[in-house]
Protein backbone atom coordinates (compact mmCIF):
# COMPACT_ATOMS: atom_id res chain seq x y z
CA UNK A 1 0.00 0.00 0.00
CA UNK A 2 2.99 2.45 0.62
CA UNK A 3 4.14 1.75 -2.53
CA UNK A 4 1.16 2.30 -4.31
CA UNK A 5 0.68 5.85 -2.43
CA UNK A 6 4.19 7.05 -2.04
CA UNK A 7 6.25 5.09 -4.06
CA UNK A 8 7.12 5.64 -7.75
CA UNK A 9 10.50 5.31 -10.14
CA UNK A 10 14.15 5.68 -8.88
CA UNK A 11 15.17 8.03 -11.14
CA UNK A 12 18.76 8.65 -10.99
CA UNK A 13 19.86 11.13 -13.03
CA UNK A 14 20.15 14.87 -10.63
CA UNK A 15 18.94 16.75 -13.79
CA UNK A 16 16.09 14.57 -14.45
CA UNK A 17 15.07 14.86 -10.90
CA UNK A 18 15.24 18.85 -10.72
CA UNK A 19 13.38 18.79 -14.21
CA UNK A 20 10.32 16.62 -12.53
CA UNK A 21 10.30 18.78 -9.03
CA UNK A 22 9.85 21.68 -11.37
CA UNK A 23 7.32 20.00 -13.59
CA UNK A 24 5.19 18.35 -10.81
CA UNK A 25 5.25 21.77 -8.66
CA UNK A 26 4.38 24.04 -11.50
CA UNK A 27 1.57 21.83 -12.45
CA UNK A 28 0.26 21.37 -9.31
CA UNK A 29 -0.03 24.74 -8.43
CA UNK A 30 -1.64 25.89 -11.82
CA UNK A 31 -4.16 23.29 -10.87
CA UNK A 32 -4.95 24.71 -7.14
CA UNK A 33 -4.59 28.08 -8.32
CA UNK A 34 -6.44 28.60 -11.83
CA UNK A 35 -8.51 25.85 -11.54
CA UNK A 36 -9.48 24.42 -8.14
CA UNK A 37 -9.62 26.91 -6.13
CA UNK A 38 -12.47 28.41 -7.70
CA UNK A 39 -14.40 25.95 -8.37
CA UNK A 40 -14.21 25.13 -4.30
CA UNK A 41 -17.11 25.53 -3.06
CA UNK A 42 -18.50 24.41 -6.56
CA UNK A 43 -21.18 27.11 -7.69
CA UNK A 44 -24.54 26.39 -9.28
CA UNK A 45 -23.91 26.75 -12.32
CA UNK A 46 -20.63 24.90 -12.09
CA UNK A 47 -23.15 21.86 -10.32
CA UNK A 48 -25.38 22.61 -13.40
CA UNK A 49 -22.81 21.86 -16.28
CA UNK A 50 -22.17 18.84 -14.61
CA UNK A 51 -25.56 17.76 -14.25
CA UNK A 52 -25.85 18.43 -17.91
CA UNK A 53 -22.82 16.00 -18.81
CA UNK A 54 -25.11 13.16 -17.12
CA UNK A 55 -23.17 12.39 -13.91
CA UNK A 56 -25.68 10.98 -11.08
CA UNK A 57 -25.68 13.11 -8.16
CA UNK A 58 -23.99 16.36 -9.94
CA UNK A 59 -23.46 18.28 -6.57
CA UNK A 60 -21.27 15.02 -5.29
CA UNK A 61 -19.08 15.16 -8.58
CA UNK A 62 -18.79 19.03 -8.52
CA UNK A 63 -17.16 18.48 -5.32
CA UNK A 64 -15.18 15.54 -6.30
CA UNK A 65 -13.71 17.39 -9.41
CA UNK A 66 -13.24 20.99 -7.35
CA UNK A 67 -11.49 19.35 -4.75
CA UNK A 68 -9.67 16.83 -7.27
CA UNK A 69 -7.96 20.44 -8.62
CA UNK A 70 -7.72 21.85 -5.68
CA UNK A 71 -6.54 19.40 -2.80
CA UNK A 72 -4.81 17.47 -5.54
CA UNK A 73 -2.94 20.42 -7.36
CA UNK A 74 -1.67 21.04 -3.39
CA UNK A 75 -0.64 17.66 -3.18
CA UNK A 76 0.69 17.53 -6.07
CA UNK A 77 3.27 20.21 -5.77
CA UNK A 78 4.65 19.16 -2.24
CA UNK A 79 4.94 16.00 -3.62
CA UNK A 80 2.65 14.16 -1.32
CA UNK A 81 0.74 11.35 -2.36
CA UNK A 82 1.78 12.37 -5.54
CA UNK A 83 0.23 9.21 -7.36
CA UNK A 84 -3.80 8.99 -5.89
CA UNK A 85 -3.49 12.53 -6.40
CA UNK A 86 -2.77 12.77 -10.30
CA UNK A 87 -4.65 9.68 -10.57
CA UNK A 88 -7.64 12.08 -9.35
CA UNK A 89 -6.16 15.06 -11.74
CA UNK A 90 -5.99 12.29 -14.35
CA UNK A 91 -9.55 11.39 -13.85
CA UNK A 92 -11.02 15.39 -13.35
CA UNK A 93 -8.98 16.37 -16.62
CA UNK A 94 -10.21 13.12 -18.83
CA UNK A 95 -13.86 14.07 -17.85
CA UNK A 96 -13.22 17.79 -19.06
CA UNK A 97 -11.77 16.84 -22.25
CA UNK A 98 -13.42 13.77 -23.29
CA UNK A 99 -16.98 14.93 -22.14
CA UNK A 100 -16.69 18.42 -21.48
CA UNK A 101 -15.05 19.45 -24.23
CA UNK A 102 -15.96 16.63 -26.54
CA UNK A 103 -18.12 18.89 -29.12
CA UNK A 104 -14.91 22.10 -28.54
CA UNK A 105 -12.22 22.72 -30.81
CA UNK A 106 -9.07 20.88 -29.97
CA UNK A 107 -7.47 24.20 -29.01
CA UNK A 108 -10.32 24.60 -26.38
CA UNK A 109 -10.10 21.27 -24.74
CA UNK A 110 -5.86 21.23 -25.58
CA UNK A 111 -5.70 22.59 -21.72
CA UNK A 112 -7.41 19.80 -20.28
CA UNK A 113 -5.48 17.48 -22.22
CA UNK A 114 -2.19 18.60 -21.17
CA UNK A 115 -3.06 18.29 -17.81
CA UNK A 116 -4.29 14.85 -18.28
CA UNK A 117 -1.21 14.04 -19.89
CA UNK A 118 1.51 14.92 -16.94
CA UNK A 119 -0.64 13.57 -14.56
CA UNK A 120 -0.57 10.06 -16.06
CA UNK A 121 3.15 10.46 -16.06
CA UNK A 122 2.76 11.38 -12.47
CA UNK A 123 0.72 8.61 -12.07
CA UNK A 124 3.14 6.27 -13.43
CA UNK A 125 7.15 8.22 -12.32
CA UNK A 126 5.82 9.17 -9.11
CA UNK A 127 7.28 12.68 -7.29
CA UNK A 128 10.74 12.07 -7.84
CA UNK A 129 13.87 12.73 -5.58
CA UNK A 130 12.28 15.85 -4.50
CA UNK A 131 9.02 15.08 -3.03
CA UNK A 132 7.60 14.53 0.23
CA UNK A 133 6.79 11.29 -0.92
CA UNK A 134 10.46 9.57 -0.04
CA UNK A 135 9.85 10.36 3.66
CA UNK A 136 7.41 7.65 3.69
CA UNK A 137 8.47 5.37 0.76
Amino acid sequence: MKKILFGGADIKSGAANIGLFILRVFTGLTMAIAHGWGKTPPSEKFIEGVAKMGFPMPEVFAWAASLSELVGGILLAIGLATRPAAFFIACTMGVAGFVRHASDPFATAEKAFLFLAIAIAFVFIGGGKYALDRRYA
